[in-house]
């Protein structure tokens, strides 16, 4: 089975994972690394392609036919603009024989869209910090004491912590916002905006207190499996640098109400704030996220219940379980080639 990873960008440790669960299932096989342009995963993965770039007319074409070509049985998309537009050609890749491993574009939207996450959670009944699409509205909730400063200015469609800013007062929710709507346009956050370009921008009530990740994992027919809790120690760019396994069964049982909400496919990268005894989720992510090599480290083993899914095949209990107290830290290193 050869494996294809998208916008594979620094994620060379997924090569490698995807690699070594080839060889433990038996199955052979190949791991590809794709990019728009030269990437550090390219040194890990056993082959590398440079793709248009996502938005480009000709991406799906030049990905479907690359499938053919090199007979990709599973295609893993590791960027948060990447998913929704594989996500919505997954009956094109299965009909080259390639299964995209997303979740539905609805659950997808869901997740990249920060104000239907609010929505959808808030309904469902599953804490969501206060969150409101026009400044107008935010401060008069914050006039009338609903919303309490600081309060973040963040993308709507975001990523990671581009554009995202703490106001203080009215005076720099104003500048904020306008700073944060010129941050979307400079960067690729802006192909999502596109679909509500006037409400692109989220004002959200901070939520102070401890940071946690889960890893909460499906099956390829989307059915829910488990969830692997971390406590955030660090962060770097918005993403995980340092982070423990821990036992929680609250936080595990948030993981099974959203994975049997969702019914994505494979990862669901979730990012869980706690305030006064109550966990919050901030942002979703139907894919795998900064956080999963923690998982990882402590036992769990996604990729290789990925390929044995994909071959018919059913996971011992222990492929998808991860030792509490396992605690590990991102390091910088250099590549050469």
């Amino acid at each position: 089975m050869n494996i294809l990873l998208t916008s594979a960008g620094r994620r060379g440790y997924l090569a490698g994972y995807f690699k070594e669960a080839l060889k433990t299932a038996g199955c052979g096989g190949l791991v590809h690394a794709a990019n728009s342009s030269e990437c550090p995963a390219f040194a890990s993965a056993d082959r590398s392609v440079i793709t248009p770039l996502i938005y480009d007319k000709g991406y799906i074409s030049f990905l479907l036919e690359y499938c053919k070509k090199e007979a990709i049985g599973l295609l893993v998309p590791l960027f948060d603009i990447d998913v929704p537009v594989l996500a919505a050609n997954r009956a094109l890749f299965a009909a080259v024989g390639t299964l995209v491993v997303t979740a539905e574009p609805e659950a997808v939207d869901i997740c990249n869209d920060k104000w239907k996450t609010f929505t959808v959670l808030k309904e469902a009944g599953i804490p969501v910090p206060a969150s409101w699409l026009a400044m107008e509205e935010a401060l008069k909730a914050a006039g009338n004491g609903s919303l309490s400063w600081p309060v973040m200015v963040k993308p709507r469609w975001g990523m990671g912590s581009l554009s995202v800013y703490q106001a203080d007062n009215p005076e720099e929710m104003k500048v904020l916002a306008g700073k944060c709507r010129r941050g979307i346009q400079d960067s690729y956050m802006k192909y999502e905006s596109m679909a509500d370009p006037d409400s692109c921008v989220l004002f959200q009530q901070r939520i102070k207190g401890r940071e946690y990740g889960l890893d909460v994992m499906n099956g390829l027919d989307g059915r829910y499996r488990t969830t692997i809790v971390k406590e955030k120690m660090a962060m770097r760019s918005g993403e995980t640098d340092a982070a423990g396994t821990i036992d929680n069964k609250e936080l595990e049982g948030l993981g099974r109400t959203l994975g049997t909400l969702l019914c994505h496919r494979g990862n669901l990268d979730v990012d869980v704030l706690e305030e006064d005894g109550t966990y919050y989720v901030l942002e979703m992510n139907a894919r795998f996220g900064g956080g999963y090599p923690f998982s990882h480290a402590a036992g769990a083993d996604l990729p290789l219940a990925l390929v044995l899914w994909a071959m018919g095949r059913e996971p011992r209990e222990e492929v998808l379980s991860a030792r509490p107290g396992v605690r590990a830290q991102k390091d910088i290193r250099l590549l050469v080639w």
